[in-house]
């Protein structure tokens, strides 16, 4: 007979976790291996009894695909395995990730810490929208991580980071952060986007983990996506004015107080209510066809994870000994105490993207951009094809120009994300660009 039981343990491989991660080896009724798109809006329940079990979640199962769907929960269960997490909640985006990451924690009147290295949409969402929602973000240099020490006050609710952020790519010091955080019960948020695999920021203290699965996890540039992953070792309870969302009656769920209300389940108060309530009332759904998607790309991760490092290794070497590059931006590449970071966070890689800065200006810049034939100019990064894009005019754009100084980005600044090509061939198609210029 064969064994239809394997079960990873906490020390699988990454390559493993991919695969099996979570509880799903078969579907129950074809014994299908492949996961089903459950392509439904609803489910049938069994009787009264259970309904009313499921609403009240005394039983956890499916009620209406705005808020669990059997495929999203064996993505869900995969990514929080590879992260090492309890839990996850599967969304539409990774803006949905990032806002509903927050706002799960942080209500009008409240503030949280946030990193001034993080992508230009994350910024514009924090520092705009978030404020007219009563939410206050303030930024902290993460180049010394006292400054979010001297940021918080007892309306802090989260600190936030970006473990190799875009596009200044100087890994967040996720630690010393997190640190800082524990002597404030305060939770530390790293948005995981640009580091899948070759970085693990709940080994490191971060209390929740996200991810746009758009980039590195999806793959393949077909389909939108986002999660949330509950690290589980954060404690909620021990300071409740620190975590009011948690620990006090929630109006919007029959005043459940979700550190007592979960206590049963484990410790997964922060992402069920992420789930039961801003999810079912926000509605950021991702597809099932879109987490089917996803779930491929996932299944291939630590492979193409190791050859985009492998590829963007090589082409921070080529641009670092070039005469129209007055500067390099990448992990592997940096100095001191950034140094220091890359090593101690990240292993096995430094990532796939490459920032540089063209001695010839912004023109320079748009020039390179458009004498590029092989690689794409898309707003997107953790592509299996190599793309590149001028972010001054584009993903950055809508910054003051204070503000895009501030998260790393001149007139000249060109963004990088290395693919899966051959190697000869990505070098070859930069260098007819940069010989344009």
């Amino acid at each position: 007979m064969s064994n239809n039981k394997f079960k990873p343990n906490e020390s699988a491989h990454p390559e493993t976790l991919a695969l099996h991660g979570g509880d799903y080896r078969s579907d129950p009724t074809t014994t299908a291996v492949a996961v089903p798109i459950y392509q439904t809006t609803s489910y049938q329940f069994n009787d009264t009894e259970h309904a009313a079990n499921l609403f009240a979640l005394k039983d956890f199962g499916n009620i209406y695909s705005r808020i669990m769907n059997p495929t999203l929960d064996v993505l869900e269960k995969r990514i929080a395995a590879l992260e090492g997490g309890v839990g996850a909640l599967a969304l539409s985006s990774g803006q949905s990730a990032s806002a509903i990451s927050v706002q799960n924690l942080a209500r009008a009147g409240d503030n949280i810490v946030c990193s001034t290295d993080v992508y230009g949409g994350t910024f514009n969402l924090f520092s705009n929208t978030l404020k007219d929602q009563g939410i206050e973000v303030r930024f902290a240099d993460p180049s010394d991580p006292e400054n979010f020490r001297k940021l918080t006050d007892d309306n802090t609710r989260a600190y936030y980071g970006e473990s190799l952020p875009n596009p200044k790519l100087k890994v967040f010091p996720i630690k010393e952060v997190a640190d800082i955080g524990k002597e404030f019960n305060i939770p530390l948020i790293i948005d995981n986007t640009s580091a899948p695999v070759i970085c693990k920021p709940i080994e490191h203290g971060a209390a929740i983990v996200i991810h746009s699965l758009t980039k590195f996890i999806g793959g393949h540039g077909t389909s939108i996506g986002g999660i949330i992953i509950d690290s589980g070792k954060f404690d909620w309870s021990k300071d409740p004015k620190r975590s009011p969302t948690l620990n006090e009656p929630d109006n919007s769920y029959h005043g459940a107080v979700w550190t007592e209300a979960t206590k049963p389940l484990g410790p997964i108060a922060y992402i069920i209510r992420a789930r039961v309530v801003l999810l079912r009332d926000i509605g950021s759904s991702l597809s099932p066809f879109n987490a089917f998607q996803i779930i491929q790309g996932l299944e291939t991760l630590s492979l193409r994870i190791e050859r985009h490092c492998e590829n963007a290794a090589k082409v921070a070497d080529y641009l670092s000994n070039h005469n129209k590059v007055d500067k390099i931006i990448y992990a592997g590449k940096a100095e001191g105490v950034a140094a220091e970071r890359s090593e101690k966070y990240l292993s096995g890689g430094y990532g796939a993207l490459i920032g540089f800065e063209v001695k010839s200006g912004k023109e320079g810049g748009q020039k390179f951009i458009e004498n590029l034939s092989m690689l794409y100019h898309v707003a997107n990064i953790g592509d299996s094809r190599s793309l590149a894009i001028h972010p001054a005019s584009t993903t950055h754009s809508q910054l003051s120009e204070s503000d895009m100084k501030a998260a790393g980005v001149n007139p000249n600044y060109i963004r990088l994300s290395i693919g899966l090509e051959h190697i000869d061939d990505i070098l070859s198609d930069i260098s007819n660009a940069l010989d344009s210029i």
